[in-house]
């Protein structure tokens, strides 16, 4: 069954674990004890409406104060899809925590409230999906309930974002508009009866529609090892696999194929999924591939067709949202992981902190904790890369500090 990522952004109170809450409760994946929990909880509270941001929020930080801090990820299935959502908090502090949980999925959920229309946040929100290369986003117009459910305020929130939208040098990007009440349910799952005057697709079905082509972007093929497969047993004596996961495209038994670093050149035999054989993998697969000649290859390599190799440099200009509380400087040195690659780095430059409000970038020799700036990086050996607007897989990666061992910062290359 097919698997679909969702992120969810927000500002504080706009309603991401109450709608999320919604789908869970109208899709049937809630458990009776869930369920008789949140019933129980809303009636001490004292509320007239179930509380559904109680089925998301699982920290007792977040049950007390009503807001989401951490990312949490929740599952749930239909009859046609699997769906994981990553629900992020909305706050300025922790762009961080947006970042991470946008950075794996394909669709992203952005809510407005409808008294408030488009803010600050909006804004940032946007930006990190256009950053991230989400390329479908549902614009969710929530608590129309309380608005009397004006086709004025909606339409005019929709323009706001259409004009924010203009600024986005993101073009392939689908932005779609949904009004909504995630409270009541009206547009979630089911359609609302109190907006007549919407024609469009609710929630679900938008996502029930969504297609490979909508939400996946064609590169090249990329297939970086992560082990090499010698079982060594009387069955499979001589067998030499190479493991680990398809992405930018497909590959297919008889392709001419480049092993990097070494420039070996070999041609596919054999594609191993579990304990089945294909003819053609497709971008996503983990797979074991074997090839035409016994060659040095080894975890950390990476095999390409030969017909489309990589960029292969150890000084590489990079966009970089920065996760430690320890600033990030010229001179500081970090582990770059690169696919399963890790190479030591040293930071050449930072050279600005750029606006997540579409006003452009400031001048900047540093960066804190959650901004975003434009970085050049030397590396101690050089990896093979595309820019992470023609490969995601292939041009993102994260800064580890060598001391502690944390991920300081995620990177997508230029």
């Amino acid at each position: 069954m097919e698997v679909l990522k969702i992120a969810t952004a927000g500002s504080v109170d706009d309603g991401k674990s109450t709608l999320i809450g919604r789908l869970l409760y109208d899709t049937k994946s809630l458990t009776t004890d869930k369920i008789e929990a949140i019933e129980k909880s809303s009636k001490q509270k004292g509320y007239d409406y179930l509380d559904f941001s109680l089925a998301t929020d699982g920290l007792v930080a977040e049950r007390e104060q009503g807001i989401t801090i951490d990312v949490a990820h929740i599952y749930f299935s239909t009859a046609k899809k699997s769906y994981i959502i990553a629900d992020t908090p909305g706050h300025v502090e922790y762009t961080r925590n947006m970042v991470t949980g946008a950075s794996t999925s394909q669709v992203s959920i952005i809510l407005i409230d409808a008294r408030k229309g488009v803010i600050e946040q909006t804004y940032r929100h946007f930006f990190i999906n256009n950053l991230l290369r989400v390329k479908d986003v549902i614009v969710a117009v929530n608590k129309m309930d309380l608005v009397d459910y004006s086709e004025e305020v909606y339409n005019k929130i929709k323009a706001d974002f259409q004009a924010l939208n203009a600024k986005s040098a993101y073009k392939e990007q689908n932005v779609s508009y949904i009004p909504l009440s995630a409270i009541n349910g009206g547009n979630v799952a089911d359609r609302s009866e109190n907006m007549p005057w919407y024609t469009g697709q609710t929630v679900l079905e938008h996502l029930e529609g969504l297609e490979p082509k909508d939400i996946y972007e064609n590169g090249k093929a990329r297939f970086p090892v992560q082990t090499v497969i010698r079982p060594k047993t009387e069955e499979y004596h001589d067998f030499r696999g190479y493991a680990g996961k398809l992405v930018g495209n497909n590959i297919k038994v008889g392709d001419a194929v480049t092993v990097l670093p070494s420039l070996t050149e070999s041609k596919v035999t054999n594609i191993h999924f579990f304990d089945q054989q294909f003819d053609e993998a497709t971008a996503g697969s983990s797979i074991t591939i074997e090839l035409e000649n016994d060659i040095n290859v080894t975890r950390g390599d990476m095999i390409v067709k030969s017909s489309e190799l990589p960029k292969i440099e150890k000084d590489i200009t990079t966009t970089v949202c920065w996760m430690d509380n320890k600033k990030l400087v010229a001179g500081a040195k970090y582990f770059v992981q690169h696919n399963s690659n890790r190479v030591l780095a040293k930071i050449d430059s930072v050279k600005n902190v750029i606006a997540t409000d579409y006003s452009g970038t400031t001048p900047a020799t540093q960066l804190a904790i959650n901004e975003i700036g434009e970085v050049t990086i030397k590396l101690s050996k050089a990896i093979y890369f595309d820019a992470y607007t023609e490969n995601k897989s292939n041009g993102a990666f994260i800064l580890i500090d060598a001391a502690t061992n944390t991920t300081a910062g995620v990177g997508f290359i230029k």
